[in-house]
């Protein structure tokens, strides 16, 4: 009898092993998201984008991220070849609108790697796109052509 349970056990050992990695690599909220973008999934995304004239010299600047009525509003400044923020963490609900309100001094390109991946061109002056993210997981936005993280999203 005890040699039978010693063989039905062998297997269970490995098991017990796998699952134990497996739910270890969850977050400690259980959400299973964490900060690495490639492991985790991309939440899915709805947009719309409006282009704006340029804001006036003498306007207030805003912080990166306000909460507004409309939703979360992340302020992206290019000039002179930097941005900001730079890779600033930024907390939306999911389901939740959220607004990236861009401000250049030149054309260009923040990708957006969510599922699918969007574009979103802007122009000199100020470019607004307005997003929803279905799924919770890791956002980020770059500027391929600074090479550089800009804002990264978690969705949750």
């Amino acid at each position: 009898m005890h040699r039978v349970l010693r063989r039905l056990a062998r297997p269970a050992v490995p098991l017990a092993a796998v699952l134990l990695l497996v739910t270890a690599c969850g977050s400690p909220d259980g959400s299973g998201t964490t900060d690495d973008a490639a492991s985790s999934p991309s939440p899915s995304a709805s947009a719309s984008a409006s282009a704006s004239p340029s804001a006036s010299a003498g306007s207030a600047e805003s912080s990166p991220s306000a909460s507004t009525e409309a939703g979360t509003v992340i302020d992206i400044r290019f000039a002179d070849g930097q941005v900001t923020p730079a890779g600033k963490q930024v907390e939306v609900g999911v389901g939740e609108p959220f607004t990236l309100r861009v401000e250049a001094d030149a054309p260009g390109e923040l990708h957006i790697h969510s599922t699918p991946e969007q574009e979103l061109a802007y122009e000199a002056g100020t470019t607004e796109k307005t997003l929803t993210l279905d799924r919770p997981g890791v956002v980020d936005i770059e500027s391929h052509t600074l090479d550089q993280l800009v804002v990264r999203v978690e969705v949750s």
